[in-house]
């Protein structure tokens, strides 16, 4: 048996926050914030260097049901890793609130006001939370 790591992706218009397992699958870290225009290029020295089986990739909607303005960004990337890495399977995960969630982990966690006010804290900490809620279900 092949280990491997779970990626999952706070995928934002801005930046984009990165969580992975550990190569057992048991326990999600932060990995990384990174500019989005950036992402493609991470992803593909990240699975260079390491073994991945999956990528999660959190998406919204909004209280109405529909897609976020930029959904068709999401699927783009969801259609390139598919076609660049077929091994790779990837999934889209509801991420409900996760950047509101991980304002109050930060919050709840101790950290100081100037760390809490760090926006790629906040996008890292919401693809962890987006990570270990698709490992849950």
């Amino acid at each position: 048996m092949l280990l491997s790591r779970i990626v999952g992706i706070d995928y934002g218009t801005k930046r984009s926050g990165i969580a992975a397992t550990d190569i057992l699958q048991i326990a999600v870290h932060g990995v990384d914030t990174v500019p989005t225009g950036t992402l493609w290029d991470w992803l593909e020295a990240y699975i260079k260097k390491e073994e991945v089986e999956k990528i999660v990739i959190g998406h919204q909607t909004h209280a109405d049901g529909n897609a976020v303005s930029f959904m068709n960004q999401i699927i783009g990337l969801e259609r390139k890793i598919k076609k660049t890495y077929p091994h790779i399977a990837v999934v889209l995960h509801d991420e409900a609130f996760s950047s509101a969630r991980a304002k109050q982990v930060i919050l709840a966690s101790g950290v100081g006001q100037k760390k809490r006010k760090d926006k790629s804290l906040v996008d890292k900490v919401a693809a962890i939370l987006i990570l270990q809620d698709y490992l849950r279900h």
